[in-house]
């Protein structure tokens, strides 16, 4: 019904409309559906089209009010509309980018997300962290969301004698072992379920609610004391997905005599995943996902007002689901859950942990441990397309630039890496170590951002924009035709050659629909809920703009542009494609609310 109600309003041309010129400073055509002009009969949906002429206000509003982050206002008036990237990035906060200044580097650089890995540093760390990142973004206009990465219920090295990096040489033997130990113990690393390592009191003070899904297991501290009871001589020992690897020669009770076959370095906290005759090992299938850590973890995050919480090591839709009732009973609804799909159990039960989910992460690192790395390609397109067609943002993560941790340059293969991620049109990129430890953080993140620009500028250019086919989502009436307008609009863009498209929007998702059909224009996002702005900061092509919204979309529209012109970021001749999800008009007695496009031309 929606769809067939916009097809007469899908223009069949390329190049733009003429448009008479007069004394009147805006011009358009516009497209707008209200509600009481709906009817259930014949074609269904009744649709207003009218030529509108609209003149500016005289006296243009305040600059204050307007949240234009100052790296996209730069980029918008340096290169123009098309210019701007549409690929977002994501960049891991460690010890060698910690600093205000470095942070600043990073924001300046194009950081659209601070991402802080749970599994290191103390919370006092992070809270410092985040306190820098906040008054960035109140003092210097930035718009960067924080996100906070539960450790997960993985096996860890706790210790191995060194405060940071050690190296294995190859036929070294090492001893592992769950003993606590002080000090330095040569060749000795300590391992055990970092994650539950704080025990059961660490959640007391939580609501009583999270005792509800933490499984009951009157064995499990004794289950984490003997987590490596199960492993024989002969199974090989795996440290992060590769960095190295130590056969088991010998058991000695718990503990284990391993030698190093695959040299390497050892960081703090390493992941270890064990293997046995070429298959995975399962050490954590009886722990719950989110380990007692995890959940103080995410308390503390909430009390700090995170924008998102990545979930490790995701299992199922439950692990999702939970952690969201949680901060429903929390009031922090507002606060996005990313599932980060890096086991086997995430892929068997893929599509339900995208629908249940905010966005979802492909951790190609700890993935590419459970999986054959052959098939690593085919399920980052596969992940990339599925979180497309279901309108969840998708993030490509791990090792997209791992020699600039050492190297001032990358390699010819990481960039062709990146440039395949941008191709498949994933929403953002991360840094991992590169910028946690690396020694070139704000290099890595330049060299990104060149990267993913010129692909996307060759897609556009060569009309490589890929054309997936996207189901209808919606389900009531009212979203199937909200669903309907942006489809329409998004090929009325590309078919005009508008210049940009701008969305009023309350929560963000008419925004995050344009943004699904990958428009060749920019999506500029206007909303006056600053929970919503940083939420869609993950969305491809989407530059979210904070703006007190009126409930009258042609006042909206004079005011952004009288802003933005007085900002030169839009000039005379420039096309604009206006999409509204709320216009209440109360000009009648019978007020209505309107979901519209309208297309405008600057004078």
């Amino acid at each position: 019904m929606a769809a067939a109600a916009c097809t007469p309003f899908t223009p069949q041309i390329s190049a733009k409309p003429s448009v008479s010129r007069s004394n009147s400073r805006l011009h358009g055509l516009s497209i707008t559906r209200s509600s009481h002009e709906s009817v259930r009969a014949g074609a269904g949906l009744r649709i207003r089209s009218s030529l509108v002429v609209e003149t500016e206000e005289k006296k243009a509003p305040s600059l204050e009010g307007f949240g234009f982050d100052v790296v996209s206002e730069a980029e918008l008036k340096e290169r123009g509309f098309m210019g701007l990237r549409k690929t977002k990035v994501v960049c891991t906060v460690g010890p060698a980018c910690c600093g205000e200044e470095e942070l600043e580097g990073l924001a300046r650089g194009g950081m659209h997300v601070a991402r802080l890995n749970m599994c290191h540093n103390t919370r006092e760390w992070h809270r410092e962290v985040i306190g820098a990142i906040k008054r960035l973004n109140q003092e210097k206009g930035f718009c960067i969301g924080v996100m906070i990465d539960t450790e997960g219920s993985q096996m860890h090295m706790v210790g191995h004698g060194s405060a940071s990096s050690i190296k294995a040489e190859d036929g070294s033997v090492w001893l592992f072992t769950t003993e606590k130990f002080e000090g330095s113990r040569p060749f000795t690393i300590q391992v055990n379920f970092e994650g539950f390592s704080e025990g059961m009191t660490s959640i007391i003070d939580m609501d009583l609610w999270v005792w509800n899904i933490l499984p009951y297991n009157p064995f499990l501290h004794m289950l984490l004391n003997l987590c490596l009871a199960g492993i024989l001589v002969g199974d090989d020992i795996v440290i992060d997905g590769g960095m190295a690897t130590f056969e088991v020669i010998e058991k000695v009770g718990d503990d284990l005599h391993c030698k190093c076959t695959d040299p390497g370095l050892l960081l703090p906290r390493a992941k270890l995943s064990f293997w046995r005759d070429g298959r995975l090992v399962e050490m954590n299938s009886g722990l719950p996902t989110l380990s007692t850590k995890d959940w103080a973890d995410i308390e503390f995050g909430i009390s700090e007002g995170v924008d998102y919480i990545a979930v490790s090591f995701v299992k199922d839709v439950n692990d999702i689901t939970n952690l969201k009732s949680y901060l429903s009973t929390r009031s922090s609804e507002f606060i996005k859950v990313l599932a980060k799909i890096e086991s086997l159990e995430s892929l068997k039960n893929l599509e339900p942990i995208v629908k249940a989910s905010d966005g979802l992460m492909v951790a190609r690192g700890d993935l590419g441990v459970q999986i054959p790395l052959e098939q690593i390609p085919t399920i980052q397109q596969k992940v990339t397309y599925l979180c497309r067609q279901l309108n969840k943002p998708v993030i490509v993560a791990s090792q997209l630039l791992e020699s600039m941790v050492e190297y001032p340059t990358p390699t010819r293969a990481e960039v062709a890496d990146v440039s395949e991620a941008v191709r498949q049109q994933a929403d953002a990129l991360m840094l991992s170590g590169e910028s946690a430890v690396g020694s070139y953080a704000e290099k890595a993140l330049s060299v990104l951002c060149m990267a993913s620009g010129r692909m996307e500028l060759w897609s556009r250019e060569e009309n490589r924009q890929n054309l997936l086919f996207l189901p209808q989502l919606a389900e009531t009436l009212p979203d199937r035709i909200a669903e309907q307008i942006c489809n329409c609009a998004v090929e009325m863009a590309n078919k005009l050659g508008v210049d940009a498209i701008f969305v009023y929007t309350k929560h963000g998702h008419m925004a995050s629909l344009l943004s699904r059909n990958r428009p060749n224009p920019p999506i500029f996002a206007f909303t006056d809920n600053d929970n919503a702005r940083k939420g869609m900061n993950l969305h491809w092509g989407v530059t979210p703009l904070e703006f007190p919204l009126s409930d009258v979309v042609e006042d909206n529209f004079k005011q952004t542009i009288s802003l933005m012109k007085n900002r030169g970021t839009v000039r005379p001749g420039d096309m604009i494609l206006v999409v509204s999800d709320s216009d209440v008009s109360c000009s009648s007695a019978r007020p209505s609310v309107s979901q519209s496009i309208q297309v405008r031309t600057i004078d």
